[in-house]
């Protein structure tokens, strides 16, 4: 076969470290854009992102070429020291160890954009627990809810 083709579309879920509330309005739309430029440079073309106060969500059509994992990695990493460097919160600034990643067919791509760009609303009803619990059992994935995430209040689900 001459060409390669792919169709590779991921839902990115990640949070604040304990799920703190930390990721300002002030700030949002600049490290969104950052975070932007980074998928950019690895070949991911971003399709949503939108950063809540205390986590992530990003749909990408995946690089094949790389891994999931680092991918990841590098975003969270430098995105921040983005933040850190930039001094937007008095604090030290960390993401938890960990993500969601949802696999997204061409179908349902347009409801999943939606989906991302209406988190204010979205949690208005639904808080990020069990958000992220939902999208867990939705894709039939295998979980210990007793380390899922580690929550600010002590819990680890």
């Amino acid at each position: 076969m001459a060409n390669t083709y792919t169709q590779l579309y991921t839902h990115i879920v990640f949070a604040v470290k304990y799920r703190q509330s930390l990721i300002l309005p002030s700030f949002r739309d600049a490290t969104e854009k950052y975070m932007t430029g980074i998928l950019q440079n690895k070949k991911h073309k971003l399709l949503a992102i939108y950063l809540m106060q205390d986590h992530a969500h990003i749909l990408i059509g995946q690089n094949p070429n790389l891994a999931l994992s680092e991918s990841i990695n590098v975003l969270k990493t430098e995105s921040t020291n983005f933040i850190n460097e930039n001094r937007f919160i008095p604090s030290k600034f960390q993401w938890q160890n960990g993500y969601g990643a949802f696999s997204v067919s061409r179908g349902e791509m347009s409801n999943v954009i939606q989906y991302i760009i209406n988190q204010p609303e979205h949690h208005k009803k639904l808080n990020f627990r069990d958000e992220y619990l939902d999208l867990l059992r939705k894709h039939e994935m295998d979980y210990d809810e007793r380390y899922v995430f580690e929550f600010f209040d002590g819990l680890t689900s």
